[in-house]
């Protein structure tokens, strides 16, 4: 059964720190795309960052630039997402998904990814 697990997700001041992981388990994540996603309150879900199959490309949304940053383990088949100067709008429900890696890039582009994770709360507040 092909699964992504989100974790590390929580409770933090504006200012802080979280590290999100995104494990797969039945199949390798070596010939796939990641992407990370989020979903506000009342929002619709929308693109964070991304990361190529062999990690030589990421993308990231204006919003987080300079903040977030992904990376991924394939040894470990888990991709991170490192979330640093957190702001309240950054809380959200985030979710990895994985998109099979057809060409050299990826695109932060929800319908191009075929498996998803479930989700992991994330909240800014004081």
């Amino acid at each position: 059964q092909l699964q992504l697990v989100e974790s590390g997700g929580g409770l933090v001041q504006p200012g802080g720190s979280l590290r999100l992981s995104c494990a797969a388990s039945g199949f390798t994540l070596d010939y796939y795309h990641i992407g990370w996603f989020r979903q506000a309150p009342g929002k619709e879900r929308e693109g964070v960052s991304c990361i190529s199959s062999r990690g030589g490309t990421t993308n990231y949304v204006d919003s987080v630039k300079g903040r977030f940053t992904i990376s991924r383990d394939n040894a470990k088949n888990t991709v991170y997402l490192q979330m640093n100067s957190l702001k309240p709008e950054d809380t959200a429900v985030y979710y990895c998904a994985a998109d099979f890696a057809l060409g050299p890039m990826c695109v932060i582009r929800q319908g191009l990814y075929n498996y998803w994770g479930q989700g992991t709360q994330v909240t800014v507040s004081s």
